[in-house]
């Protein structure tokens, strides 16, 4: 019997191919039904009722993706109600049911395996020979070509993490032209896998600025390029300022929904939020916009510049 489409089992713990088979499967239907409505919640958010008003039918029958995140925490009323609602599903209404695997709410994975679902696993990438791989198939995916020693150098200088592994891959790609060599490996990637631009913009957001400053003068030191220090400050304050427009309030998975975002970001950002007023993510919006154009050549010392936006992003996370 073939899976059945309109149901879909996101299986394992690995956060980024979890996220991107629920983002796929999206995609699916809405490549049929582009006007295809996403309604999403965490288990432990739902009861029995909840979960019957994301999936009821609607007076035109518009198509829907339901998305249950971490089913694995479900109480046993709503393993029921999502068991009982296997044998009865609604036309029209595409549910995505994520879980971590193992052995807790196995009777439910093990109900919507019977039931045909369309099985995605997403287990955590340990091996070293797994994450090369990973990497291969990102540059490639991204339109790239690459050598062995290269993904073997951008696996040692990044680390493990695939969420990074893949942002890097994906840099690497766009500002190379496609080959990622060794050397293009070695020159964006110096010195500690784990100071990035990235390190430098949570540390400043997190108004860690003496932090900030020491992560952004070793990276100047072993030569990460100044734009991609700037890129990385302008996300993470673009995203601290998005997940604060929106109120602040709902479970990450409703507002990575809503903003377009990993769930993961969102309730980073989240966080962070909490410490900022909405005049200093404004200001801090005009410093990384400034610092933008000041690593693309309009600053006589890239460096300092870097450092200047570190500080006046410090001074904006206390204003009130």
């Amino acid at each position: 019997m073939p899976p059945n489409s309109s149901l879909v089992l996101v299986s394992g713990e690995e956060s980024l191919l979890v996220d991107r088979a629920v983002t796929a499967a999206i995609h699916r239907v809405r490549k049929v039904e582009p006007g295809a409505e996403r309604r999403e919640s965490a288990a432990t958010e739902l009861t029995p009722q909840s979960f019957s008003d994301l999936v009821a039918p609607s007076l035109f029958a518009e198509p829907r993706v339901v998305v249950v995140r971490n089913a694995h925490e479900a109480g046993k009323d709503l393993v029921v109600a999502l068991t009982g609602y296997l044998t009865d599903p609604v036309d029209g209404v595409t549910l995505v049911v994520q879980h971590a695997g193992g052995a807790r709410n196995k009777a439910l994975t093990d109900a919507v395996v019977k039931a045909g679902a369309t099985v995605v696993q997403c287990s955590r990438v340990t091996k070293p020979a797994e994450r090369l791989e990973f990497v291969k198939a990102e540059i490639r995916s991204a339109g790239g070509t690459t050598t062995p020693d290269a993904v073997a150098a951008l696996v040692d200088t990044v680390g493990n993490d695939l969420r990074e592994l893949a942002s890097a891959a994906n840099q690497l790609v766009s500002d190379t032209g496609g080959l990622v060599d060794e050397s293009s490996v070695r020159r964006y990637h110096r010195g500690r896998a784990e100071v990035t631009g990235f390190t430098v913009a949570d540390k400043a957001i997190a108004g860690d600025i003496a932090g900030a400053l020491e992560a952004a003068r070793w990276a100047m030191q072993v030569g990460v390029a100044q734009v991609l220090v700037a890129d990385a400050l302008a996300d993470g304050v673009r995203t601290v300022a998005r997940v604060a427009g929106s109120g602040r309030v709902g479970s990450a998975y409703q507002l990575a929904s809503q903003l377009g975002m990993p769930p993961w970001k969102v309730e980073r950002a989240q966080s962070a939020a909490r410490h900022w007023s909405p005049a200093g993510l404004a200001r801090a919006v005009a410093i990384t916009a400034r610092l933008n154009g000041e690593v693309k050549g309009l600053a006589a010392d890239p460096d300092y510049a870097i450092e200047k936006a570190i500080l006046d992003v410090g001074r904006a996370r206390r204003m009130r």
